[in-house]
């Protein structure tokens, strides 16, 4: 179920779902009579890729998602830190390439994930990071966080989940019903926070990461680009994401 879940999913990002709405429609024109539904697969294709490549429709599919969650301020000023024991940082992509500085066998979005929750970290007196993701992630999370200064015995690691599901179930023996801070991508917050809950969990959300951070319009913003192609592969995904758990009972 996992691999087909992961396997099915690709077939509705954006550049995928493009190239076969292209290839099917040149298809149609070069070998069959059905000129009018290839010139129509191929006009869907060139649009589909060219909407999502917008700054304007990717950030409107992925601000729902970043901004359903507030930043955590952990201590306003004149207020004393709240009293939490775990911080834990979901995993991304990570490599174990020893021919690359950690920092770099870590994704731009894990790196993201670690140095919030450091801070955090670092604002809670006697607060431990929970690092997942697996071995690679944790590995990698775990090396940058002792080298900025975090002590080892404050560090502690899940065992191998694949996914945030079982993520939330791994840190049921760990956290128990005491409340925990999240600590993931901005546009993974809603999902994440809703299969927490659902395991009957406290957690509260720390979004960092944002793909689509509120700006000044600047000539840039209207121009396409991989990015922002990439911001609206990121929102679909999630939205996949959110219908599929909502399918199955876990939202």
């Amino acid at each position: 179920m996992f691999l087909a879940k992961k396997v099915i999913s690709r077939f509705f990002f954006p550049v995928p779902l493009s190239l076969e709405l292209l290839f099917l429609g040149l298809f149609l024109l070069w070998f069959t009579r059905r000129q009018r539904a290839g010139k129509t697969l191929v006009t869907c294709g060139a649009l589909l890729v060219a909407a999502l490549s917008n700054n304007f429709i990717s950030t409107a599919l992925i601000s729902p998602l970043e901004h359903r969650y507030p930043q955590l301020v952990v201590a306003p000023a004149g207020a004393e830190a709240p009293s939490i024991t775990y911080i834990l940082v979901l995993g991304a992509f990570a490599t174990d390439d020893p021919e690359v500085p950690v920092t770099s066998r870590i994704s731009p979005h894990l790196l993201a994930h670690l140095m919030e929750a450091v801070l955090l970290q670092r604002e809670i007196p006697g607060s431990k990071l929970i690092l997942s993701g697996g071995n690679d992630p944790a590995e990698g999370m775990a090396k940058i966080a002792r080298g900025v200064g975090v002590n080892a015995q404050d560090i502690l690691r899940l065992a191998e989940p694949r996914d945030t599901e079982e993520e939330s179930q791994q840190v049921v023996p760990l956290v128990g019903r005491q409340p925990f801070i999240l600590v993931t991508s901005a546009s993974h917050m809603p999902r994440a926070i809703g299969l927490f809950r659902k395991m009957g969990l406290q957690p509260i959300p720390a979004p960092t990461d944002y793909l689509a951070p509120r700006h000044r319009p600047e000539l840039d913003d209207f121009v396409p680009d991989a990015y922002k192609l990439y911001r609206s592969q990121v929102a679909i995904y999630e939205y996949l994401g959110l219908a599929w758990e909502c399918l199955r009972g876990r939202l």
